[in-house]
């Protein structure tokens, strides 16, 4: 026996209308041919489906087994159809983020409470991107857009430009590197840097300013979490490079100095990494939007 989903609809629309003329038009078809299909579904199932001898026609015991498989199959097509027709229309969807920046957080937040509210069907998740190679994992689909400093876009993967920013130097105000205007490589060289624990190259203290110079500090220690390495460098116990946009809760504290990495201020540029057929998604594009315009107000303090 071969069933059609037009066989569940048309057992559903026979019993709601109660006879063939009326489910005809629910169906928008003509009453002989829906007559036509009924009698095919009989001569496939070897028995009737209906007790055409009552008024209005109802179904057999065939008719009402029939029935319960379109009350239970139906809805669930009806509702994977009109998920498919919402990611067309771009109203659902998927966006897994990988972080490769652990101060990014700090304007991320306020980022997906907006996109949260304006997108409340798109599944949004966050992983460090730190513990696994993010970029790899984007060409897989197994996350949808990365966040990174770090511009080295692989074939079908767009590197959307979200803002500048600057790493900047923040010690101490008892630190004597306090009397300087700007911070250059060697004055590394007697302090403790506090850092977040990744690898070099995905801080830009290193990348940046002390592997172009050859330059090593005295020590290095590392903190998990931006608020410990501001209190241990309130502490006087080490000196930290942080993106600018950390750096509002430190401007009007008498404990903390911010200097600019010199003679040159240094600048870098935050990415948002996409597959390049996911950047024209609406839900995609709004995040980008939010993702460039949110974290200058951080800067701006």
């Amino acid at each position: 026996m071969y069933i059609e989903l037009r066989h569940l609809r048309t057992i559903r629309a026979i019993q709601q209308a109660g006879g063939l003329a009326r489910a005809a038009d629910m169906l928008n078809m003509t009453q002989s041919a829906l007559s036509h299909q009924v009698k095919g579904l009989e001569d496939q199932a070897g028995m009737e489906l209906f007790v055409r001898r009552s008024k209005p026609m109802r179904l057999s015991a065939a008719g009402v087994r029939m029935l319960r498989a379109a009350e239970r199959i139906l809805p669930e097509i009806d509702a994977m159809e009109e998920e498919f027709r919402s990611l067309r229309a771009g109203r659902t969807g998927r966006l897994h983020i990988a972080i490769e920046c652990h101060a990014c957080f700090d304007w991320l937040f306020p980022v997906l409470e907006l996109f949260r509210h304006a997108w409340p069907e798109i599944d949004v998740d966050i992983r460090a991107g730190l513990a696994f190679e993010a970029l790899p994992a984007l060409n897989r689909e197994e996350v949808d857009l990365v966040i990174s400093s770090d511009r080295e876009p692989p074939p079908g993967i767009s590197f959307n430009p979200l803002f500048d920013y600057h790493p900047t130097f923040v010690g101490s105000s008892q630190n004597p590197l306090a009397a300087k205007p700007f911070i250059t490589a060697e004055d590394f060289r007697d302090q403790v840097l506090i850092t977040y624990p990744v690898s070099r190259d995905k801080l830009d203290i290193f990348t940046e300013v002390l592997t172009p110079a050859k330059v090593e500090p005295r020590a290095q220690r590392t903190a998990e979490l931006t608020a410990v390495i501001l209190m241990l460098v309130g502490s006087n116990r080490g000196v930290a490079v942080l993106p600018d946009w950390v750096m509002r809760e430190v401007k009007s504290n008498a404990d903390y100095i911010t200097r600019p990495l010199g003679p040159e201020v240094v600048t870098k540029r935050m990415y948002a990494a996409t597959r390049d057929e996911d950047v024209s998604k609406p839900y995609v594009a709004h995040f980008l939007r939010l993702a460039r315009s949110e974290p200058v107000k951080l800067q701006r303090g």
